[in-house]
């Protein structure tokens, strides 16, 4: 039996329908997550089935006595209400303390938050939890979330997707991070062009599913396209022939090109050359930093020595507020160290992505905010003007001349995006850049860093973003340490969940201590502090070898599956993958001396 069920509804703001003639049902045990492009109609489809929207034309029918609960991108949280009074409501103390499906989503969503706090003190990110946390601690027939993982670290988003996919109710959910759409749903919408598309599976499953259909689809166009050039040919052969056609055909040949697809808008990022880089890019020697300045704030890095190489591709994890984005600021220059050394490469071309977008003039032009960069830039052997790469990224015509406070946070951070990588950088720091990014955009994203050859160093909670673009995993634990995780975003759960290392308010509330264990290390080692700086560099150097060389292996071992059938190459490349192998073997023994040196 149907929950929901839509029956021919249409919806417009204006001449174009978001939704045409759309006909669809949520059962009962679906979980839906719904995918598109900013602005095609996904919050307004979600809006219509929770009932907060009426369409135009058509019906929306919910069955007899079903509970809704949504969570839109906005709230309505009364300010001078308690948090515990909003999420809580009337119950009892005794009620909700002695519940554990309770007090697990207060610990998970609201463990930094004093429940006596009122609504009005909060930040952007503490209501959308106390908002999160309200319509969880509910009993729902259907839930309805509308992008639930914004303002979420990593571990609570990971923590929601186990939480929903152990309850029982149907959910819709609306979210650009693909990690968390294919750990919650079973079946995927797409919302394009006004209708929606219908897939089995989540988000992988979506993408082979629609590869294979525009698969189809480009092979049933190019029969038709062989037919088109056929029929136009027969028109053509002279205008005896033309008149003495049978009606019939001519008026098939105009259908078939009356029916020629208009040009995709599709978003696409140009490749910019990166400048050369030298050996160094970045190293940290015996740095002491603090989030809001010396001695100020939480305590982020405690006498940490690392080193960012060329070609590093480094994904910063931690929780909220563990200083993520103050070590980018570190990089950057914007902040100065407590104490100890940054030293950048002298190459060294920066672009610093930032969560603000304060730098854009709300004043100015789209087009005049890129002719301020640069008018013209070479790429390859074509020369492209401000206005041709604005359009190649989808600003077509007039929208070019908008005035830039009137665009939507997408488009204003691929205005950003642009801008920066016009300057043809070739050390990108990337803070959260997927926010308000649709899949699409952000899949052309990927596809621009997958060639683009500088360092990168990305902190992002979308955890398939991280996982895609980054070789290394870096994070933030607590504990004043930039600690190596070669397992990736799973090491890191694993230990957060172990309490292997400290939470940011712990080690916020405990900086004094681990500064006066600083020079512990050292002391148990027997080394002095440049000795042991100088071992983590000659570390670092050997986890970047090995990391070319598993790389290589890997392509070796798929050059030799393609190459089975050609036993000369396959001689040839089983050779060249020996020696990679020995020479790994060799390089994790010179690490593990390494490590043991420095006693890890």
């Amino acid at each position: 039996m149907n929950l929901v069920n839509l029956e021919s509804v249409s919806h417009s703001y204006g001449p174009k329908p978001l939704l045409d003639d759309v006909s669809l049902g949520i059962e009962a045990g679906d979980r839906i997550g719904v995918v598109g492009r900013n602005g095609g109609g996904k919050t307004t489809l979600i809006s219509l089935i929770a009932g907060g929207l009426k369409p135009n034309a058509g019906r929306v029918t919910h069955s007899r006595g079903l509970r809704v609960g949504a969570l839109s991108q906005g709230d309505d949280l009364d300010p001078a209400r308690s948090v515990q009074e909003i999420v809580l409501g009337g119950r009892a103390e005794h009620e909700w303390a002695g519940d554990a499906g309770i007090r697990e989503i207060l610990a998970s969503l609201l463990g930094d938050i004093d429940l006596t706090a009122r609504a009005g003190s909060l930040s952007g990110g503490e209501r959308r939890r106390t908002a999160l946390a309200r319509l969880l601690i509910d009993d729902h027939d259907l839930i309805i979330l509308d992008e639930p993982t914004n303002h979420l670290d990593i571990e609570a988003i990971d923590w929601l997707a186990g939480h929903l996919s152990g309850r029982r109710t149907a959910l819709l959910v609306v979210t650009h991070d693909r990690w968390f759409l294919d750990a919650v749903s079973t079946r995927t919408w797409e919302v394009v062009d006004g209708s929606v598309e219908r897939y089995e599976g989540g988000y992988a499953a979506y993408v082979l599913a629609k590869a294979e259909r525009s698969r189809v689809a480009a092979a049933t166009e190019a029969r038709r396209q062989n037919l088109m050039r056929k029929e136009i040919a027969w028109l053509r052969r002279g205008p005896p022939a033309r008149t003495s056609k049978p009606k019939f055909r001519i008026d098939a040949a105009q259908a078939l090109i009356a029916d020629e697809p208009p040009a995709r808008e599709s978003v696409e990022l140009v490749r910019f050359a990166a400048a050369r880089l030298g050996r160094t890019v970045y190293d940290l020697e015996d740095v002491t930093l603090h989030a809001g300045g010396p001695g100020r704030g939480p305590l982020v890095l405690d006498h940490s020595t690392w080193q960012f190489g060329p070609g590093d591709r480094v994904g910063l994890i931690g929780v909220n507020g563990s200083g993520k984005s103050s070590v980018l600021r570190l990089l950057s220059g914007t902040v100065q160290p407590d104490s100890g050394r940054l030293v950048r490469g002298k190459t060294v071309r920066l672009a610093h992505l930032s969560q603000e977008l304060a730098e854009l003039d709300p004043a100015r032009r789209v087009l005049e905010t890129v002719e301020e960069i640069r008018k013209f830039i070479q790429v390859g052997k074509k020369e492209w003007t401000a206005s041709q790469l604005l359009e190649r990224l989808g600003f077509k015509g007039d929208a070019q001349w908008k005035v830039v406070g009137d665009l939507s946070g997408g488009e204003r951070r691929r205005l950003q995006l642009l801008r920066l990588l016009m300057d043809d950088p070739n050390v990108l720091l990337l803070d959260e850049p997927t926010n308000d990014l649709d899949i699409e955009t952000l899949n052309e994203l990927e596809d621009l860093l997958d060639g683009w050859p500088g360092t990168l160093i990305l902190v992002s909670h979308d955890r398939y973003f991280l996982e895609r673009v980054c070789d290394r995993t870096v994070a933030l634990l607590g504990d004043g340490r930039l600690s190596m995780l070669p397992g990736g975003v799973d090491e890191y759960l694993a230990r957060r969940a172990s309490g292997g290392a400290l939470s940011a308010r712990a080690a916020s509330g405990a900086a004094s201590a681990t500064q006066a264990a600083a020079s512990a290390p050292a002391a148990d080692s027997g080394l002095s502090v440049k000795e042991e700086r100088e071992l983590r560099k000659e570390l670092s150097k050997l986890e970047r070898r090995l990391d070319r060389l598993g790389s290589s292996e890997a392509r070796l071992h798929a050059s030799m599956a393609d190459a089975a059938a050609d036993y000369g190459l396959l001689a040839s490349l089983d050779a060249e993958l020996k020696d990679v192998v020995a020479e790994r073997e060799a390089v994790e023994a010179e690490w593990l001396e390494v490590a043991e040196s420095l006693g890890e």
